[in-house]
């Protein structure tokens, strides 16, 4: 019998996971082993169930209601003219991520569960390792059906990163995002520098801040530090700069401990907030990064490290919640650069970070030619773009993004120069404790601590996280 990982061995999930363990008219609740992949692949009455961390009303809504309201009738419509009667339920949820996950990780473990599903991109390779997903090529039993699909020559190999692990693809990647520096413009005016700045290095990043302090009332610079900012410090500072320094927090299988690029990461860290450039208090607040926006807003923060939500959510001009009315001529935007030119991961000189989604199809499907049928009409352009209920947003699709994004040149900017370099978290059980470790390790050296000792420390979490020093590169 497959051993559940410790994350998922839950006493209790209650009637909420008796939902989806008994709740998809799809999947076989008996399979074992390999399955033939083409069962019931010339049914003409098929059944099908896709689920997902959103419903109606709530958690969401909108992807609710697309999914139900537009998705599935264009999807029935479709397999009607093929002669094919077609049945789509949408099993909608709305808990908490962590518990979502849990309950669908249960149902999948007793090989029950919805047809096709949506997950996090950091947990892709966690259910990949315990077996409750399988390569779309196992699922579908044709490589040359699954890779001949003309959807993938749309999706940027790095977005297809959100799908994939151990370099197979496991599922279809959903929209993703992408992380820049923002600048405020009217300050770098004041302070003497470029309206088109774009720095090739971290020192260009001080320097400018250096330029920045001369300001009365301003702070420089502001990269998420602290445990108090979560996941944002982690995805809007510690990982970006990583990926500069040429590392990735997990190679081989092995978590990057205490390295001179973890290191070096601190000591940025350091150089900004132990000599003024940023506010070390602001990255202990519980409200600081939402405190970071308004401070931006009001022309108080030169420069922020944060991904184009901040652009379409936070000073979007009407309905942003940090409004800036001139936020199209006064907020400037540049690539992450690495360390130094040439010293990025794949010997890059500018580097990012994304997240997001992917679909995947639950293994034990009586239907999986139809599963695989409905999860590229639901990744078609049309689809796509239907989904995005006309707002401008970064979709997996170039064709897509070309379209939709053309009266927004930041987001085409993020499309088109970010996503081909940007790098995602690594989908493994153990990178919640990882990341909780970064956060302390910028904690430590925001608050004084040497970067030596800040990486003592992290080591030992990371080892700890682990389960074993084995699974950790240090030197």
């Amino acid at each position: 019998m497959r051993r559940i990982p410790r994350m998922f061995r839950l006493a209790v999930l209650g009637t909420a996971a008796t939902v989806l363990l008994t709740g998809c008219l799809g999947s076989s609740d008996s399979g074992s082993g390999d399955q033939d992949a083409n069962r019931n692949s010339d049914a003409k009455k098929v059944e099908l169930v896709i689920g997902s961390n959103s419903v109606k009303g709530g958690k969401s809504s909108a992807g609710a209601e697309f999914t139900e309201d537009v998705l599935i009738p264009k999807f029935v419509e479709a397999q009607k003219a093929k002669g094919v009667d077609v049945t789509v339920k949408f099993q909608g949820d709305g808990s908490d991520d962590e518990v979502y996950k849990q309950k669908l990780a249960l149902s999948l473990s007793n090989k029950a569960g919805p047809d096709l599903f949506s997950i996090d991109g950091i947990w892709v390779g966690e259910f990949a390792q315990a077996g409750y997903i399988k390569p779309l090529t196992d699922t579908v039993g044709d490589a040359a059906k699954v890779d001949g699909w003309d959807g993938w020559k749309q999706i940027p190999d790095s977005v297809q990163q959100l799908g994939s692990f151990d370099g197979e693809r496991y599922g279809v990647p959903g929209g993703t995002d992408g992380r820049v520096l923002y600048f405020n413009k009217k300050l770098f005016a004041q302070a003497g520098l470029p309206a088109d700045w774009q720095p090739k290095s971290w020192d260009d990043i001080t320097a400018a801040g250096q330029a920045l302090k001369k300001l009365p009332g301003v702070t420089p610079i502001q990269i998420n530090a602290g445990t108090a900012m979560g996941e944002a410090t982690t995805m809007q500072g510690t990982l970006p700069l990583l990926v500069g320094t040429g590392a990735t927090i997990n190679t081989d299988g092995k978590w990057l401990g205490n390295t001179p690029q973890i290191r070096q990461v601190l000591d940025f860290y350091k150089s900004i907030y132990s000599t003024g450039l940023g506010d070390p208090i602001l990255q202990r607040e519980a409200k600081g990064r939402d405190k970071s926006f308004a401070e931006f807003a009001a022309n108080k923060i030169g420069i922020l490290l944060e991904g184009d939500y901040f652009w379409r959510s936070v000073v979007e001009p009407k309905a942003g919640v940090a409004k800036m009315a001139d936020r199209d001529s006064a907020v400037g935007y540049a690539l992450i650069p690495a360390s130094k030119p040439g010293a990025g991961v794949k010997g890059q000189d500018f580097v990012s970070m994304s997240g997001g989604g992917a679909t995947a199809i639950n293994p034990n499907t009586k239907f999986p030619q139809q599963a695989w049928e409905l999860l590229q009409f639901m990744n078609s352009a049309e689809m796509v773009k239907a989904s995005l209920a006309g707002a401008a947003k970064i979709t997996q699709r170039t064709d897509v993004n070309t379209e939709v994004l053309a009266s927004d040149p930041m987001l085409t900017f993020v499309a088109t120069k970010v996503l081909p370099l940007t790098q995602y978290r690594p989908g493994l059980a153990e990178y919640p404790k990882i990341s909780a470790a970064l956060q302390q390790a910028t904690a430590d050296v925001v608050g004084g601590k040497t970067t030596d000792a800040a990486a003592k420390s992290y080591q030992t979490a990371v080892e700890a996280a682990a389960g074993s020093k084995d699974k950790v590169t240090s030197n």
